[in-house]
């Protein structure tokens, strides 16, 4: 995986492999930071490799690994002098994706979600040491990608389901049937709460997320879908932070369609 990390004095490009963790300077340019993952003694018994990437309490990077484990390293404003601060272990699967918090987070509601390939997602509240918040125990199916706005936590799901969850309560508050295949993408639009969803069904939607100001419910409402011909999406991505444009790739193919 690759993903910017954006902090107040410096933005870091993060790049994760079955080898390790490497944060280069933005342009590419310079290489800051090399981790290297712990080789088991018997290879064969899993794969291991980094997964999940997410700057968050403005000056941490999260990273998971496939032992379930979250990394969490303490970014200084310039220089190289990158250090892992703490490690994060409370998921027993892989992890598949980690989101900090992309609006603002109601009093009490955590600033950080990780989930793992059994589909538990722990929330975090982010600072000089990283407090669990809540568990929302998994049902058996991968959570692929998660989001987390304003308190609310998206998570798509290898049933093709986009479950909302309450970050304060971890109740869950919506569910929606959103794709016939795996979600492989999930992004969030930071001003808008537009959501965005990419499946191997070859199809992207584009949906908004809101809280009823009556009854603060999360609400979820479908606005487009874009079918993708003869591609399996793996990959969508907002290219503004209202949610006007979005970038979608899949497997095979060598192109990034833009809409």
């Amino acid at each position: 995986q690759a993903a910017w990390c954006e902090f107040p004095s410096r933005v870091l490009l993060v790049l994760t492999s079955q080898r390790g963790v490497q944060m280069y300077e933005s342009d590419g340019s310079t290489m800051v930071f090399w981790h290297a993952l712990d080789v088991p003694e018997h290879p064969a018994a899993h794969s291991v490799f980094a997964r999940g990437i997410a700057a968050a309490g403005g000056r941490f990077i999260c990273v998971g690994t496939s032992s379930g484990a979250v990394l969490v390293f303490d970014i200084p404003p310039k220089g190289s002098n990158v250090t892992l601060s703490e490690i994060l272990e409370q998921h027993r699967d892989p992890i598949t994706d980690i989101a900090a918090e992309q609006g603002q987070a109601p009093d009490g509601a955590g600033d950080l979600v990780t989930a793992d390939d059994s589909g538990t997602l722990c929330l975090w509240s982010t600072g000089e040491e990283f407090t669990l918040l809540g568990k929302i125990p998994g049902s058996g199916c991968t959570c692929s990608s998660v989001t987390l706005w304003n308190g609310i936590v998206a998570a798509g799901y290898g049933n093709g389901q986009i479950r909302l969850w309450e970050a304060g309560s971890g109740r869950i508050r919506a569910q929606v049937s959103a794709h016939a295949r795996w979600i492989y993408a999930l992004d969030l639009a930071p001003l808008t709460g537009k959501l965005l969803s990419g499946a191997e069904d070859s199809f992207v939607h584009v949906w908004q997320l809101s809280r009823n100001p009556d009854t603060d419910d999360i609400e979820i409402q479908h606005c487009h879908a874009e079918c993708v011909t003869d591609a399996q999406v793996c990959g969508a991505r907002f290219c503004d932070p209202a949610g006007d444009t979005f970038a979608v790739t899949g497997y095979d193919l060598s192109e990034v369609l833009c809409y």
